[in-house]
C-alpha cells in the first residue's frame, strides 16, 4: 500500500482521572526515526510509544508529543516534619527569651523555615499509566496512518498517470525507430547517387550500410526492458507492504533504459521524446521520496 512519509495524528481522552493527549507527526526520512516529548515524570512512556509507532511506521522522521495532566485531586503529597518544626519553634523562642525580644512566631513564619514541609509525588502504577496512554495514543496513530494512506492514494493515481506517460513515449520510439532506419537507406542512396553520378549505386553496399546503422541505433531490447519495468512499477504500487524503497530501485532501472534509448537517437524526433520521458522519471524519482 502506498502511503506517504508525512502525516499527522492526535487523540486526547480522560481516563482514570488525568487528561491524557497524545500527538504524533512525520516528515520524510531514508529510516524509521522517533522522537518524543513526554513530562519527566512519565519518561517510562517513550520507550513504549518507540516500540508503537514502530508496529505502524517503517520509515520517517517521527516526532510524538504526550501530555499527562491530572484532573481528580491532585498528584502531589505534602508531608509535615512534625520534629522538625517543633525544634524550630523551641529554639525561636529560646532565642527571644535570652535577647529579651518580642516572641511573634506564627504559623507562616514555621511554614517558611526549610525542610518543615516536603512535597513528594504520589506513585504511579507504571502499567496502569500506559495502559491509559496507549489506549489514547492507539486512535492518535489510527488518525496519523489515515492521514499517511491518504495522501498516499494521491500520490499513486498521480505515479500511474505518469507510469502511462511513460509507456506513451515508448510507442513513440517503437513507430519511429525503424523510420529512422528507411530514411537513413534513403539519405545513404541518394547520397552515393550524387556522388557517382550516373554510375549505378551499390545496392549491396547500402544494405549493409543500412543494417549496420539499423544494429547502431535499435532500442527493441531497451522498450522491452522499460515495458517490464513500468509493468513491475505498477503491480510494487498495489502491494500492502511498505514500497518506497522498492520504487526507489526500480525508477533507477527505469532511468538507465531510458538513457540508453537516448545515446541511440540519432533522430531529433526520438531526442524529444526521450526528453519527455526523461523529465517524467525525474519526476516519479522526486515523488517516491515522499513515499513510505
Amino acid at each position: 500500500m502506498v502511503r506517504s512519509m508525512t502525516g499527522y495524528g492526535a487523540a486526547e481522552e480522560i481516563i482514570d482521572g488525568r487528561d491524557i493527549r497524545v500527538e504524533i507527526k512525520s516528515v520524510n526520512h531514508r529510516y524509521f526515526e522517533f522522537t518524543a516529548k513526554v513530562p519527566r515524570a512519565y519518561g517510562y512512556v517513550e520507550d513504549n510509544m518507540k516500540r508503537l509507532a514502530s508496529e505502524s511506521i517503517s520509515r520517517g522522521k517521527v516526532e510524538a508529543g504526550v501530555t499527562i495532566q491530572n484532573v481528580e485531586g491532585p498528584s502531589e503529597k505534602v508531608t509535615l516534619n512534625r520534629e522538625l518544626a517543633a525544634s524550630y519553634v523551641e529554639a525561636l523562642r529560646s532565642v527571644a527569651g535570652e535577647l529579651g525580644v518580642r516572641d511573634d512566631i506564627t504559623l507562616s513564619t514555621v511554614a517558611r523555615l526549610p525542610d518543615v514541609f516536603t512535597v513528594t509525588k504520589a506513585e504511579d502504577d507504571e502499567e496502569e499509566v500506559w495502559r491509559d496512554v496507549k489506549t489514547v495514543a492507539d486512535k492518535a496513530v489510527a488518525a496519523f496512518v489515515e492521514m499517511r494512506e491518504t495522501e498516499g492514494e494521491k500520490m499513486k493515481a498521480d505515479l500511474l498517470s505518469r507510469c502511462d506517460f511513460i509507456i506513451g513515449c515508448v510507442e513513440k520510439v517503437e513507430e519511429r525507430s525503424p523510420q529512422t532506419v528507411v530514411e537513413y537507406r534513403e539519405k545513404l542512396y541518394a547520397r552515393m547517387c550524387e556522388v557517382l553520378q550516373d554510375t549505378k549505386a551499390d545496392e549491396a553496399r547500402i544494405l549493409t550500410e543500412a543494417a549496420i546503422y539499423a544494429d547502431k541505433v535499435a532500442v527493441a531490447e531497451e522498450t522491452v526492458r522499460l515495458r517490464s519495468h513500468i509493468d513491475q512499477f505498477r503491480s510494487i504500487l498495489e502491494m500492502a507492504e511498505p514500497v518506497g524503497r522498492k520504487l526507489d530501485f526500480l525508477v533507477q532501472e527505469i532511468n538507465r533504459e531510458a538513457n540508453t534509448i537516448g545515446s541511440k537517437a540519432c533522430d531529433v524526433q526520438l531526442a524529444r521524446v526521450v526528453v519527455d520521458m526523461k523529465s517524467e522519471i525525474e519526476k516519479i524519482r522526486e515523488q517516491i521520496q515522499n513515499i513510505e
